[in-house]
């Protein structure tokens, strides 16, 4: 019997531009929108526009799994929820690449050790300061912290308004989208999950 040949995708390595070139783009789309990119006011935007995209998109140069490693087990015997909640959430919607702005909410039932609030923080803002799209940023953030802190569940909820509804399209301002994650206990026991909606003052009971 002749063994099948499996094919293995090789991850596409992207080739970043030079800031000149960058730049250049930015003069582009400039001229593209009907302005001329060498006005005094202009002059000096295709830089400004890089270096907030910089600032945007840091979280491509970041692994989140990096600030999860330290753990702490000294916790009184402690096992209940551990909730963060109110994380400032901006990020670019990966379509249009314009804004959406909003909060999470981010829960685990530690499995013996916890880490530092800080970090489900900076978690959060990672996997934020990239092209995105909000259900797979709820997702990623709750898979990360399942991953490596191996708690006895997750719960991510994030609430955000989107620039590319209110904006432009439809144009609807005040209309927030809300997404949620929930692994482990959070997904299979009731209980814990309406306690952690209720924590949050969503009021909302998701069924498993």
């Amino acid at each position: 019997m002749k063994k099948k040949n499996k094919t293995i995708k090789k991850k596409k390595i992207i080739q970043k531009p030079s800031e000149a070139e960058a730049m250049k783009a930015v003069r582009t789309l400039i001229t593209f929108a009907g302005e001329n990119p060498d006005r005094e006011g202009l002059l000096d935007t295709p830089k400004r526009v890089v270096k907030a995209y910089k600032d945007w998109f840091s979280g491509y140069d970041l692994d989140p799994k990096d600030y999860l490693g330290t753990t702490f087990s000294e916790t009184g015997g402690y096992d209940e929820i551990v909730m963060l909640k109110d994380v400032r959430i901006e990020s670019h919607c990966e379509h249009h690449i314009a804004p959406f702005i909003g909060t999470a909410h981010i829960a685990y039932l530690p499995n013996k050790r916890v880490v530092g609030i800080s970090k489900l923080a900076r978690v959060a803002n990672i996997f934020a300061k990239r092209m995105q799209v909000q259900e797979k940023l709820t997702a990623q953030i709750a898979n990360c912290l399942q991953d490596v802190l191996k708690p006895r569940g997750v719960a991510v909820v994030i609430e955000a308004q989107h620039e590319c509804m209110t904006t432009r399209g439809v144009h609807e301002p005040g209309i927030s989208m809300v997404t949620s994650q929930l692994l482990g206990k959070f997904r299979t026991d009731a209980s814990t999950r309406s306690e952690f909606f209720s924590m949050i003052g969503q009021g909302i009971l998701k069924k498993a």
